[in-house]
């Protein structure tokens, strides 16, 4: 019988555009986001598998979601998550939402408009960052700005890998009336290099994440567990400069992924501007939101 482990894509939590439990992070919370993690990647590669067919992909979907009920036939990534979450007394909620973003992924593969897209981030990349705040102990307030973050993250992921989502699954994120407007089909997606047109496309996408990363920026120092801060910090700070390339680059046919150097760089600075704020702000004697701890 066919298990999500015999779809994996093989991809790890270091081969992610963006940190997963760093060592910025609490070494006692990193497990459960690894088991977290390991969840979403199993449901990815199911969702993306480009020879399985539909009806087989929602067949494990609902494994893991039977895992993360505790159903006795469930996936064991499934069950995985579930132990940690109880052993945190964290709920399936963000889980639940993951799926339902996969479940999209397997019959969907165009999205009308940017309020469509939006939706779909919703589920595929808000829920995410929900499930660690949660973790942490922070406040739900924060929850508006981390849904910008992570929606920008998830676009940023979209114009990057565009041609690789078409060439791959014929999928689009794209937003068609976007492309329309510019007289540019989704068939320009599986060209060496992009026109002009789509070029367009691309950076008027790139633009509205620049957008959602200015109402996200107060984020990171709202945050009141340091180390969390800081890895949001490096977060956002990745995010901006991939956001930049995307402005300039094209995807089709030029790198827009960072390499290890500049990752380490972008981080450095993240980081240690989200400390000096936070160290300024204490100075000032204006305490960090309430949630976890320092």
């Amino acid at each position: 019988m066919t298990q999500a482990a015999d779809l994996a894509s093989g991809k790890g939590h270091k081969d992610e555009n963006f940190p997963v439990a760093s060592h910025l992070v609490r070494a006692e919370l990193r497990p459960t986001i690894m088991a977290f993690y390991r969840f979403a990647r199993a449901a990815d590669d199911v969702a993306d598998h480009p020879a399985a067919a539909p009806g087989m992909k929602l067949e494990q979907l609902a494994a893991l979601e039977a895992g993360l009920r505790g159903e006795a036939h469930g996936s064991p990534e499934g069950q995985a998550l579930r132990a940690a979450q109880q052993a945190r007394g964290l709920t399936e909620r963000h889980a639940l939402d993951l799926l339902e973003a996969f479940r999209r992924d397997v019959a969907q593969l165009h999205y009308p408009d940017w309020d469509g897209l939006m939706d779909y981030c919703r589920y595929s990349a808000a829920p995410v960052g929900r499930f660690v705040l949660d973790l942490h102990g922070e406040s739900r307030r924060l929850w508006p700005m981390n849904d910008a973050l992570c929606a920008a993250l998830q676009v940023i992921n979209h114009l990057q890998d565009c041609g690789k989502d078409y060439a791959a699954l014929r999928r689009v994120y794209l937003p068609l009336d976007a492309m329309r407007a510019a007289g540019v089909t989704v068939e320009a997606l599986g060209e060496a290099k992009a026109s002009p047109a789509l070029r367009g496309v691309i950076g008027g996408l790139a633009e509205r994440c620049g957008l959602l990363l200015r109402q996200s920026r107060p984020f990171a120092t709202s945050i009141a567990d340091r180390r969390l801060a800081m890895e949001v910090g490096v977060i956002h700070t990745l995010a901006e400069s991939l956001t930049e390339r995307l402005l300039h680059r094209d995807p089709l046919s030029e790198r827009v992924h960072h390499r290890k150097a500049e990752v380490l760089t972008l981080s450095l600075r993240g980081g240690l501007g989200v400390l000096a704020a936070r160290m300024g702000r204490r100075l000032r004697g204006r305490p960090a939101m309430a949630g976890g701890g320092a």
